[in-house]
């Protein structure tokens, strides 16, 4: 877990840092840096969708995903514990839930998540997971600085996603091929695809009802994926 730890005290650090630059920066700089987080995740969810060589598993695990997520109203139900978390901590703003469900998804999506998870799990030094922690604490100061404190928060889902994959890595890694690895990827990719155009304001999507298009895709690849 000293990886995950890294990563979720550079989070930390980063998004500190982008506070105190976001509460002295002009308007019309913050638009900027929000555009280009846009561009950035549409940009980088694209480039990692391409990469599936199942995209009917991916179809099809997206569209249970979105059944599953919705049937269970698993966006209000993040929204509330925003408000809640909000009213508790005596947070201000109207972003909270974006910059947490924006900094969740650009930290754990990636490919890098998966494998930094198996190298860990199997008792390596988590060389990935400090280079993941390079770059989102990086992120996390642009992020901070636009999307305000819920970026921070952000540490906690992703201590218990990360945390969770590298404890699962640890009992289970003979069994995740890399074809799993890629279309979890690629279905991953397809929700930052989403969450940018929400971003750049061009189509609004519930992208946390996605979500569990990330289980369905690993269960449909381990049934029907050639494993070859």
């Amino acid at each position: 877990m000293t990886g995950t730890l890294v990563n979720v005290i550079a989070v930390l650090a980063g998004g500190s840092i982008g506070l105190l630059i976001g509460s002295r920066m002009p308007e019309k700089y913050s638009k900027v840096f929000f555009q280009v987080v846009g561009l950035f995740t549409l940009v980088l969810g694209l480039s990692m969708a391409i990469k599936t060589n199942e995209p009917l598993l991916v179809v099809f695990s997206l569209i249970l995903g979105v059944l599953s997520g919705t049937l269970l109203d698993l966006q209000s139900r993040l929204d509330n514990l925003s408000n809640r978390l909000k009213n508790r901590f005596k947070i201000s703003g109207n972003r909270f839930s974006e910059g947490l469900v924006v900094a969740f998804l650009l930290y754990c999506m990636g490919s890098l998540t998966v494998l930094g998870a198996i190298e860990e799990g199997l008792g390596g030094t988590p060389k990935l997971f400090y280079l993941k922690s390079l770059m989102d604490g990086f992120s996390s100061i642009v992020l901070a600085s636009t999307l305000g404190v819920g970026v921070l928060f952000s540490a906690l889902p992703l201590l218990l996603y990360q945390g969770s994959l590298t404890l699962i890595a640890s009992f289970a890694a003979s069994s995740l091929s890399g074809s799993m690895v890629n279309e979890l990827s690629a279905v991953g990719g397809i929700l930052l695809v989403t969450l940018g155009f929400n971003i750049l304001e061009i189509k609004r999507f519930h992208v946390i009802n996605m979500l569990p298009a990330l289980i369905f895709i690993v269960i449909l690849t381990s049934l029907f994926a050639n494993h070859a």
